[in-house]
């Protein structure tokens, strides 16, 4: 009944606040976060990402001018390539988007023209999540000059679906990206003990990322993950002290001492 969809992803910006770097090219759980972003729309009938050309396949690229102008002339740019009838409009900086997140909203274009809104658990528009009819939305364009999203969207909006936190959680920050990174060693802890029967409860995660640490700045970096695999054995076979992790943190911090005093020629 709505037909078909485009998406475009706005992928440019200067990331001041990311000291000026390639935020969607950051990578979070081992892909660049434009990636994910990409990943969430499978079904999208043509994928726009507006900013700098990089190794994406299936992908149209624009380019916003001046570079880095905004998100209303990076808008503009990418609606000059879309030819589906609806629009989704993504951040490219969305680490754990899925398209689960987009069904709601998609589903929700029934709710009349214009376009829908993500909203997040405090109730605040996401004008880099929603869905538009492209018609409207280019009339709109048309006739406005300011630089503002919530300016251009706002008028447009004919229903607010609200979408878990982890949907909307961008990056816009070190510290964002520093909870980005702690959320996914959170999940794969959880998959990870589930796979070895492990219960998640037993394991101190930040005690084992402390000894790591510990031993690849005064060992060797290549010996982090072996003491971790040496404690994981000693842990199975029952032979490791209740105080394993201190007792292995605290050799890896006197690693010189310990060394001179135990190792010889011999």
């Amino acid at each position: 009944m709505n037909g078909g969809y485009d998406a475009v992803i706005l992928a440019g910006g200067l990331a001041r606040r990311l000291g000026g770097v390639d935020k969607p090219g950051l990578a979070v759980g081992g892909r660049a976060m434009v990636e994910r972003v990409v990943a969430a729309v499978p079904d999208a009938r043509r994928v726009v990402v507006v900013g700098p050309e990089r190794g994406l396949t299936g992908v149209v690229f624009a380019r916003e001018d001046p570079p880095g102008a905004g998100p209303v002339p990076a808008l503009r740019a990418g609606l000059s390539e879309v030819t589906a009838p609806w629009v989704l409009l993504l951040a490219a900086d969305l680490p754990f988007l899925l398209p689960a997140h987009l069904t709601p909203l998609l589903a929700a274009r029934s709710c009349g023209t214009g376009g829908v809104v993500a909203v997040d658990g405090d109730g605040r528009e996401q004008w880099l999540l929603g869905v538009w009819e492209v018609a409207p939305l280019r009339a709109a364009l048309d006739g406005y000059t300011g630089r503002s999203l919530r300016g251009l969207l706002g008028p447009l909006v004919a229903g607010r679906v609200p979408l878990p936190g982890r949907a909307s959680f961008d990056c816009d920050t070190m510290d964002d990206l520093k909870e980005a990174h702690m959320n996914v060693l959170h999940e794969w802890t959880a998959l990870a003990c589930r796979e070895l029967g492990i219960d998640p409860a037993r394991v101190d995660r930040d005690a084992i990322l402390d000894l790591t640490k510990e031993v690849a700045h005064g060992v060797a970096r290549p010996a982090a993950p072996l003491t971790a695999y040496l404690l994981g054995l000693a842990e199975g076979a029952g032979t490791a002290p209740e105080d394993a992790v201190a007792r292995l943190t605290a050799l890896a911090g006197n690693w010189g001492q310990a060394t001179a005093e135990t190792l010889t020629d011999d």
